[in-house]
């Protein structure tokens, strides 16, 4: 859903944005006049010297009692428009519960932060993992997992790997009851110093 969101937000921006680049080029290049193109008698980019609003309109608008609280209360809003966008970015990462089929026909809600600690804690737990970062995203019913091994120096990736999903998913599926419990998962090394010989 809100994938959805930012994509249409996002192309309503960029058509925006393109009209209006294309309607100031048009007129720094005066191609109106050098196409005959007929434009709005009140457009107000027609030609190179001309500007969005003019030093007489801004006075006439300034001098209206609409003109200053319209202003401030159009930007207010814009800014937090934009403040919430921000927050559900930051606050859809993380998932704050689990359904968990009871086996009774009843599910159980579990704390994600509590199942993210236990799986990432069974990760770390693993030969060669040094570190794991879990986060589960997704729908309570559906959730996914993003997951971040910092590998020892001698750890082989595919090793680690193979455990993880035969060891630490599986186990994660079977305790929460899910079919499928997709996962990404980030590897990387833990960086030593070289050591002087000689």
């Amino acid at each position: 859903m809100l994938r959805t969101a930012n994509r249409i937000l996002l192309g309503l921006a960029g058509v925006v944005l393109v009209a209006l680049g294309a309607a100031v080029l048009a007129g720094a290049l005066d191609l109106p006049r050098r196409w005959g193109l007929a434009l709005p008698s009140g457009w107000p980019l027609a030609g190179p010297d001309d500007v969005p609003l003019s030093a007489a309109r801004r006075r006439g608008w300034s001098r209206q009692t609409w003109w200053w609280p319209t202003l401030i209360g159009g930007l207010g809003a814009v800014v937090v428009l934009s403040l919430a966008w921000l927050l559900a970015q930051a606050r859809r990462h993380r998932l704050r519960e689990v359904g968990v089929d009871s086996g009774d026909g009843e599910t159980v809600v579990v704390r994600g932060r509590a199942l993210q600690e236990a799986l990432a804690a069974e990760a770390a737990a693993l030969e060669g993992v040094e570190d794991a970062v879990i986060t589960l995203t997704g729908r309570r019913t559906a959730p996914r997992a993003r997951i971040g091994l910092t590998l020892a120096p001698n750890a082989r990736p595919a090793g680690a790997l193979r455990r993880l999903d035969a060891e630490v998913l599986r186990h994660a599926r079977t305790s929460a009851g899910l079919l499928r419990l997709p996962a990404e998962v980030r590897l990387r090394t833990v960086r030593h110093r070289a050591r002087r010989v000689g």
